[in-house]
């Protein structure tokens, strides 16, 4: 994937509107009933980037972003305004957040991953873009040292750590994280209203899966 390491502004994105979407086949039987299946494991999110395009300055900042990414070539960094933490939006992460998997004794490599649970039923999402210097490890519940007992990889998501864990340790992270995204557009199509102001009416912003 060509992806440049640089966030989409925090202040526009926040504006933005979208989420998590599913592509599911449906096939209605002569009977009328329905046999449904999906070709995606998991989801992929969309947004709409030109909701936060109010002012002059924005239209200025996603002018040049769209440039420098020239359109759809390049992805890059998207903080979901409503879901970018291993932890609910209104705490603070921790160590013990998310489970990351057990040790055997020699794994020395974890991947990143957020549970989404919903009564008996878990979707697991791999994590591959933590914001750099958020990533909080602990191994059975004891918090680790970054840099000495453990690395992260900011554009994979993967930590490794300098000793495996023990066999039957728990690994567990918090973090902050981004998503690899791109434009899904090769035009912006920016009017103006009235002098002095500007918008974007569509900014379509795609989420790029590995």
């Amino acid at each position: 994937m060509t992806f440049h390491d640089i966030r989409f502004p925090r202040r526009i994105s926040l504006g933005a509107e979208g989420g998590p979407m599913r592509r599911t086949e449906i096939v209605t039987l002569a009977s009328g009933a329905e046999e449904r299946n999906s070709p995606w494991v998991g989801s992929r999110r969309r947004w709409n980037a030109g909701v936060g395009t109010t002012s002059l300055a924005a239209i200025e900042d996603v002018t040049a972003f769209f440039e420098a990414r020239h359109g759809r070539l390049y992805a890059f960094r998207w903080q979901d305004p409503l879901d970018w933490k291993s932890c609910p939006l209104a705490a603070v992460p921790g160590p013990l957040d998310q489970s990351l998997g057990t040790g055997d004794g020699q794994q020395t490599v974890f991947q990143l991953v957020k549970a989404y649970v919903s009564g008996d039923q878990t979707f697991l999402r791999t994590i591959t873009k933590p914001v750099l210097e958020t990533v909080l490890v602990a191994v059975d519940g004891v918090a680790q040292t970054p840099g000495s007992d453990y690395t992260v990889d900011h554009l994979s998501g993967l930590v490794t750590f300098a000793t495996a864990p023990p066999a039957g340790a728990t690994v567990t992270a918090g973090f902050e994280f981004d998503v690899p995204v791109r434009f899904d557009t090769d035009e912006l199509r920016i009017t103006l209203p009235a002098a002095g102001a500007a918008r974007v009416p569509d900014i379509p912003v795609v989420e790029v899966l590995a």
